[in-house]
């Protein structure tokens, strides 16, 4: 009787664990979710407080700039929306930039970077970044290579203004993890970014 008591408890004791571990997988993943479910939360709030446009000009030449400018969206998902600061020098009998950005050329770009989840939930957050000071390195990537770390440290979102503007360009760029840095995408940061971009001369 002892011995069949025992191996009852056994049993029990591996059914206990194993629905613990599948319980386990269920709380990651519900997690995962509620990461999301932060991420569109505090980006929807940031964007709540800014002019949006749905539509993007037919060239470079007709994107509003400045501090006070919309946020063009970028992609059809909603995953980035850039705000144009300063577009650079443009060609304009072609409205295009002037220092176009082709697939294969190396960027160098400086950048600041504003958590907006903490900025929604009403913390302090800081800009990072090495925009501020020239004695950090600036960073680079080059345009369209997928095959270079640089394309997954810095992700896809940084790169989507070059197809409108070019070199000497400056934009703020709201930036969900999806398409952003690579450190960022676990836990689902969405950012305010702001971004210049340089010749490889820089």
């Amino acid at each position: 009787m002892t011995s069949i008591k025992r191996s009852f408890n056994t049993i029990a004791f591996l059914l206990v664990a194993i629905l613990g571990s599948g319980l386990a997988s269920c709380s990651k993943s519900q997690s995962y979710s509620e990461y999301l479910r932060e991420e569109e939360k505090a980006v929807n709030w940031y964007l709540a407080g800014q002019k949006i446009e749905l539509e993007l000009p037919k060239d470079s030449i007709s994107f509003l700039t400045g501090e006070d400018a919309p946020f063009y969206k970028l992609d059809e998902n909603g995953y980035v929306y850039m705000q144009v600061i300063n577009k650079g020098e443009l060609n304009s009998s072609t409205g295009r930039p002037a220092y176009p950005v082709k697939s294969g050329d190396l960027v160098y770009f400086r950048f600041n970077r504003l958590n907006l989840k903490d900025l929604s939930q009403g913390l302090d957050p800081v800009w990072v970044g090495n925009s501020d000071n020239l004695l950090k390195p600036s960073t680079s990537f080059v345009y369209k290579n997928t095959y270079l770390n640089s394309y997954l440290e810095y992700g896809t979102g940084i790169q989507m203004p070059l197809k409108f503007l070019g070199y000497g360009s400056e934009v703020n760029l709201v930036l969900k993890s999806y398409y952003g840095f690579q450190e960022d995408q676990t836990s689902c940061i969405p950012y305010l970014i702001n971004i210049r971009y340089f010749k490889p001369e820089y």
